[in-house]
């Protein structure tokens, strides 16, 4: 891990909290100048390394799918003072979501980042991570929902563990069509129906609204990103983006 020290400014901090990663990013006036990734287990070396590297961190903000041990939470109480991304934090767009103490915290701040840089636009944001997500945020800025689908790994591992002879694969990209053994079948099933479950999506989105934006992002996004037909645009940091605009949003 890399640390520089820099003027001292008002930062801030955001805290993406995985099932088994930890996402870091430090902010100055909205620019995203340092991210980094853990491992849970070492939540609490890389915070202490992070917050002495970067004094000037002003507010902080948690969000959190997989839950930290009392003796993180108790250090992160300590050392950086927080905010945490529930469901009464105040929101930058209007949710029409019909459940939305339902609404996971990582789609939260993928709409809010939508919301942000792209203001009275109809934008479609895709997260291929675990899951793969669909979540549209209209030009009135109101979120209306999406879709939830099987992520990449996800697929690989479903088709091993749910059928008798099946070998579990790696990810692999697939020009073939047509697979002439049992392994090109599962990469070509594999690869080419995400990615025409993606066009499928945008194309039908497109259809419903007018001039879409499509914003790809999450791990898998470097992987499918080439072989999407339609026009979009990959940015790897768009939830620590959204985080830091709801930071923004609820602190003065």
């Amino acid at each position: 891990m890399y640390f520089c020290r820099l003027i001292p400014e008002r930062m801030n901090l955001v805290i993406d909290v995985g099932n088994t990663l930890v996402k870091f990013g430090v902010f100055d006036a909205g620019k995203l100048i340092f991210k980094f990734a853990s491992r849970k287990e070492d939540f609490i070396d890389s915070l202490s390394k992070i917050s002495t590297s970067y004094p000037s961190i002003k507010n902080t903000l948690v969000s959190s799918v997989g839950n930290l041990t009392e003796e993180q939470s108790n250090f992160l109480k300590v050392k950086c003072p927080f905010y945490n991304l529930d469901r009464n934090t105040k929101l930058p767009f209007n949710n029409k979501y019909a459940t939305p103490n339902t609404l996971g915290v990582d789609r939260i701040a993928l709409i809010s980042a939508a919301s942000k840089q792209f203001p009275n636009k109809n934008v479609l944001v895709i997260d291929a991570g675990t899951a793969i997500t669909y979540d549209f945020i209209n030009s009135s800025n109101e979120y209306l929902g999406g879709a939830i689908s099987l992520g990449i790994t996800m697929r690989y591992k479903a088709l091993h563990n749910y059928t008798a002879r099946l070998p579990l694969l790696e990810m692999k990209s697939s020009e073939l069509l047509i697979g002439d053994t049992t392994e090109s079948s599962l990469h070509s099933g594999v690869f080419n129906g995400v990615i025409n479950e993606i066009d499928g999506f945008i194309e039908a989105y497109k259809k419903k609204f007018d001039d879409l934006t499509v914003i790809l992002t999450g791990g898998d996004a470097h992987f499918l990103r080439d072989s999407i037909k339609n026009d979009i645009f990959a940015n790897q940091n768009f939830l620590l983006e959204g985080l830091n605009y709801i930071l923004e949003f609820n602190t003065p």
